[in-house]
Formats: C-alpha cells, structure tokens, sequence
C-alpha cells in the first residue's frame, strides 16, 4: 500500500471580487481534475473568519500522480490565471504519519 503523496497550499485574494473570480477558476479547474485516477482528494476551503483565504488539501495516490497533475491542461491553465487574483501562496508538502483516506486502486 503506498503512503500517498499530500500538500496543503494556502491562497490570498486580493479582495472579495478576486476571491469570487478565483473561485470560479478552481470550480472550472476541478471539472478536469475529476478525471485524474491518482488524484484521491483536492478539496478547497474557506478559513473561518478569513473570507479572503482559501486553503487546499491535495492527496495523491504517490509522487508521480502529483506530477501528472501537475502537467494536464487544466491545471496548468489554473497556474498561469491564478496569479492575477492572489496576493500570497503558500505550499507545505506533508509526510503521512497516520489516519484515515481513501483507497486507491491502480487501473488495468
């Protein structure tokens, strides 16, 4: 069983339009990003009280799916738009120690 291959980024808008410009780019984004086997969770979400930030929780099924990721259309195209509506990003690659995810099950 691989260990995955996880990373949270944190985004700053760079005002409420921005956040609602970005978001709109993310769900387009996510219609791609559906189809990616390796991709186990990508969830975006808003902090309490920071209606500006949005933070990501990625999971892939192993480094080689994230770097698939890393090369479709759709995210490369969300990579060049985003930076028009961000003031900060912020990306922390984390280690599985333990807990619960998803299973992944390699394809034919």
């Amino acid at each position: 069983m691989t260990s995955g291959y996880a990373l949270i980024v944190r985004f700053t808008t760079r005002d409420a339009d921005a956040a609602q410009a970005f978001d709109a780019l993310v769900a387009r984004t996510l219609e791609g990003i559906r189809e990616e086997p390796g991709t186990l969770v990508y969830v975006s979400h808003i902090p309490e009280g920071e209606p500006l930030v949005r933070v990501f929780y990625e999971l892939y099924a192993d480094e080689s799916a994230f770097q698939a990721h890393e090369t479709q259309p759709h995210t490369r195209r969300m990579l060049q738009e985003r930076e028009q509506y961000l003031t900060s990003t912020e990306v922390t690659f984390l280690g599985e120690q333990a807990g619960k995810r998803p299973a992944y099950q390699e394809g034919p």
